[in-house]
């Protein structure tokens, strides 16, 4: 066994790293097609759902990000936009709900879940969504 070897920094090598990343990748790519291939509503879908999200709440909890310093001000400009969009989707989805979904008042659900319906889109829409919590994590 050569010192190398030993030694942390060797396992750091670019190579290693390009294989990690194509495994993880092809790891990533294989989940999401499956779990894109799962019918809605089911313990399945749900269990494909909960599985990452378990294992990148254990990472964030084992290894918590840096802090980001509070800002000095707010800018209530940008947070208005922000309540703004938001309160106009509750409020969409709140009136969609009490009005029972009608085909003239459809939830946001029923909008977009037929862009959203071929497998290989509904696939990429969770490699996206696995992607983004991954970045949250690694913050």
């Amino acid at each position: 066994m050569a010192a190398e070897d030993l030694h942390p920094a060797a396992a750091a090598r670019p190579g290693h790293r390009i294989a990690r990343k194509a495994a993880a990748g092809a790891v990533l790519a294989g989940y999401s097609w499956l779990a894109g291939a799962l019918a809605p509503f089911t313990t399945r879908s749900l269990l494909s759902v909960l599985l990452p999200g378990v294992v990148l709440g254990a990472v964030a909890c084992g290894r918590p990000p840096q802090r980001i310093p509070a800002p000095a001000t707010l800018d209530v400009a940008g947070f208005s936009y922000w309540l703004i969009g938001v309160a106009a989707l509750v409020e969409w989805e709140a009136s969609a709900f009490i009005s029972g979904s009608h085909w003239w008042h459809p939830s946001l659900t029923e909008l977009i879940t037929p862009l959203i319906a071929p497998h290989p889109v509904k696939s990429a829409a969770i490699c996206v969504w696995l992607l983004g919590g991954w970045a949250l994590v690694r913050r």
